[in-house]
């Protein structure tokens, strides 16, 4: 094993840094999905499993969202809420069990739904309740992006270190081209963000500044 003094964010910088590395690059048709974008992980003054990276982040995914919508690609949105018993979070819901524990999100309730700043559109964009930390785990995410040809997944979300990188990691094993726009991610803490940023960025995804993403979705033709 390689010993470095060097911080997550260097490592990841270092990354970003390097032009010579070779893309998967955007495909022929993308889909949008974001993460866990619900009150319980982006509402920092009002629940404390919640964090903030960037700002600006659910403005960006907005934009996005607005621009796929536009040349008729897919947006979807996950999130999570379980059972009265908390049964269908599985071993993941037994390390811990007070209010703010995973597996005590219930549907309807304020920690579940999605933040009210994200502009879902709810005639067109597709909702899907996941109980683990991938997007494709038991959902019927992967039959829909197959449904409507997708070959390229822009990911978004929270968190950096959970949700979105076991979305990510399953999305390149189902070989689609996998795009993480770097503000659209956010983490509870700097480490586990910029850690895994710098290992999707070597291993699983392009990750890019959302300014490409967005120029990329600019320019995209839809096909028929």
């Amino acid at each position: 094993m390689e010993l470095s003094n060097k911080s997550a964010r260097e490592l990841y910088l270092e990354v970003k840094a390097d032009r010579s590395r070779r893309r998967f690059g955007f495909g022929r048709k993308p889909a949008l999905v974001n993460v866990d974008l619900q009150n319980a992980y982006t509402r920092p003054q009002e629940f404390v499993t919640a964090y903030e990276t960037d700002p600006r982040q659910i403005e960006h995914v907005n934009a996005l969202a607005h621009l796929f919508r536009a040349k008729r690609c897919p947006v979807f949105w996950t999130y999570v809420a379980y059972l009265d018993s908390g049964e269908d979070c599985g071993v993941w819901g037994t390390r811990s069990d007070t209010p703010d524990s995973l597996q005590n999100i219930k549907p309807g309730s304020r920690r579940a739904a999605l933040d009210e700043r994200c502009e879902v559109d709810h005639g067109r964009d597709i909702v899907i309740n996941k109980r683990m930390a991938s997007a494709f785990f038991e959902t019927n995410l992967g039959s829909l992006l197959t449904f409507h040809r997708v070959d390229t997944v822009v990911v978004t979300g929270g968190s950096t270190s959970g949700c979105v990188r076991a979305t990510v990691v399953d999305s390149l094993s189902r070989s689609f081209r996998t795009i993480v726009p770097e503000e659209c991610v956010a983490d509870k803490h700097e480490s586990p963000h910029f850690a895994n940023l710098y290992d999707m960025a070597l291993k699983y995804a392009d990750v890019l500044p959302i300014a490409e993403v967005l120029a990329f979705m600019e320019k995209y033709e839809p096909g028929n």
